[in-house]
This record gives structure tokens, C-alpha cells and sequence, in this order.
């Protein structure tokens, strides 16, 4: 599994969520490749799973079961819940 962080520029938050997934997975024992980049470089098949907040959602063209959607970046909490609800999904 490939999960892509992804904010506005690629450079800071999409890198702290990145590091906040990989804390979430060890603790869930899932096992992914993680990275990161910004909302202009990505496209719907360069990952099974993206994670963004909600405004970039609406414009990222990813569909929304491939979509995790963070009402709050440095919420590792909503991230974890967010993430347990799409792999109970799969």
C-alpha cells in the first residue's frame, strides 16, 4: 500500500503528516510506503491512499474512496480514527 500526504506547496505540513502517518501505522502495525507532495504534482494513481484536509479535497480530482480528509493537520487523533474508518472499509 502507498499512502501520500499532500498539501498546498509539498514542503511542511504534508512532511509532518507524513511522519504523523507512519507514528499511526507502527501503532496500528500496518505496514506502508509513505510520502509526501503538494496538491499540484499529484495524480489518482500515484497512490492507494491520499491524505489531505478538506479544502484541498474539494479541488484534488482524487475520488473520494482513495481520500482520508483531516479536519486538522496536527490532530494525530482524527488522523488515527480517520485512518482505522478507511482500513475497516478495504
Amino acid at each position: 500500500m502507498k499512502i501520500m500526504a499532500v498539501c498546498g506547496q509539498g514542503l511542511g505540513s504534508s512532511f509532518m503528516v507524513e511522519m504523523n502517518i507512519k507514528k499511526v501505522l507502527k501503532k496500528l502495525n500496518v505496514d506502508a510506503e509513505v510520502t509526501h507532495a503538494d496538491l499540484a504534482s499529484i495524480a489518482p494513481d500515484q497512490a492507494d491512499l491520499f491524505v489531505m484536509t478538506k479544502d484541498l479535497a474539494t479541488s484534488s480530482g482524487i475520488p473520494a474512496d482513495k481520500l482520508v480528509v483531516l479536519s486538522n493537520i496536527i490532530d494525530i487523533n482524527d488522523l488515527e480514527s480517520k485512518l482505522v474508518e478507511h482500513f475497516a472499509k478495504s
